[in-house]
């Protein structure tokens, strides 16, 4: 899953990981699809014991390098040894509300240091596709605290309680949902029914692990919308093959089979691999399967990873 964006909203209750999980399983049919594994799942203690297999990591954020605004114990001393060894690290994030400059000076606060090109975002993404748009006006699903940087070439009024950005805007971006009521959602969903316009989602995630439990992320009101609208959004992110897309441009010429995609979420981090055609590995001691039965939810949802890691 990738990386939540944002404090704790007292908007929004928490979500728990079966209402996650089936969550996830109700919008099958607007991701990406798979087939069926015909590989024998692996398992690992960490990733050192599968290391010499790759020569590329690429590493959620939210379960994999930290929970909330903590980094998991032991993972950036891992993070520094598979450099040490020659191995590429990236950081491959659902991150959309956050400015590509706050994040890497959170990863420095978490005992990370990565260089600002190796962290790939889904608001990376999304500013990709929207560059030369910027005679369009958008509303924005975000957290104002959060600040605009990386968004200054573009012409955005903050969806708050004010019903008249809802009405006159082009098209909205959904990037951050800390501070979203379900009144804005309703509002939201309103305004696309009266004059449908395009609905571009920065964070495909549905949830993010917490310190606290799960946070509601905008892939959850997104498809929420989609359900109740009928409107198609553009999703930016994992599991969508526009984010794996800008890596391997980060990475240029790369053997597909020696690059391992590291995440603790079947539904973005697995299928998004798969989809990409790389190998992955499931995290399944932290993040949104940690105290569940992960064999148990790999074979319900027919998502198989490569490898099941109990830890970075």
């Amino acid at each position: 899953m990738g990386l939540g964006e944002s404090s704790r909203s007292d908007h929004l209750t928490e979500i728990s990981a079966r209402e996650a999980f089936d969550a996830y399983e109700a919008v099958r049919h607007r991701l990406p699809e798979t087939t069926p594994s015909e590989v024998s799942l692996r398992k690992a203690a960490t990733l050192e014991e599968i290391a010499d297999e790759f020569d590329v990591f690429l590493l959620d954020a939210f379960g994999v390098l930290n929970i909330g605004d903590t980094a998991i114990p032991g993972t950036p001393e891992r993070v520094r040894s598979l450099k040490a060894a020659g191995k590429r690290v990236l950081v491959v994030s659902n991150a959309a509300s956050v400015p590509h400059e706050a994040l890497l000076e959170k990863y420095a606060r978490l005992g990370y240091d990565f260089a600002p090109q190796d962290v790939i975002t889904s608001r990376a993404t999304l500013l990709g596709e929207l560059n030369g748009q910027s005679k369009l006006h958008w509303g924005l699903m975000a957290t104002p605290g959060d600040g605009l940087r990386d968004l200054e070439g573009l012409q955005v009024s903050y969806l708050e309680d004010d019903p008249k950005p809802y009405e006159t805007v082009d098209g909205f971006l959904m990037i951050g949902s800390a501070v979203w009521t379900e009144t804005r959602q309703a509002m939201l969903e309103t305004a696309l029914l009266k004059r449908p316009r395009p609905v571009m989602v920065g964070n495909p995630d549905i949830v993010a692990p917490r310190e606290y439990g799960f946070s509601k992320e905008p892939g959850l009101f997104a498809h929420r919308l989609a359900d109740r609208t009928g409107i198609a959004p553009q999703f930016f992110g994992k599991p969508f093959g526009n984010i794996y897309d800008l890596a391997f441009r980060r990475l240029g010429h790369t053997d597909k089979s020696r690059v391992l995609m590291v995440g603790d979420s079947l539904h973005t981090d697995i299928v998004g691999a798969r989809n990409a055609g790389i190998v992955s590995a499931l995290i399944s001691g932290f993040g949104f399967f940690a105290g569940h039965d992960v064999e148990a939810a790999i074979k319900k949802a027919k998502i198989v990873p490569d490898f099941v890691v109990n830890r970075p």
